[in-house]
């Protein structure tokens, strides 16, 4: 997956996701912060890290999968891709 190094959404992803796991750091060590807080920003992290794993999954499968192929139906790949979004 070498072309993922220049995909600035992923990049960009990742970069809120660090923030993310910092801000639950923070409230781990401060403690004022309530457990729901801390639980709040863990499922933040969590839907954050599906997303990017959608959208890896998604690059995967346009440039290693997809590409070249003789007959693709765009459709099909649409519903696909929303399928994976709702589950993963």
């Amino acid at each position: 997956m070498s072309h993922l190094h220049q995909d600035k959404k992923i990049l960009n992803r990742l970069k809120r996701i660090q923030g993310q796991f910092a801000a639950v750091e923070k409230s781990l060590t401060n403690p004022d912060s309530s457990c729901i807080e801390v639980l709040q920003q863990v499922a933040a992290v969590k839907g954050a890290v599906n997303g990017l794993m959608n959208q890896l999954i998604e690059q995967h499968l346009k440039e290693h999968v997809l590409k070249g192929a003789d007959h693709v139906d765009e459709e099909e790949v649409e519903k696909f891709f929303t399928l994976l979004q709702r589950y993963l």
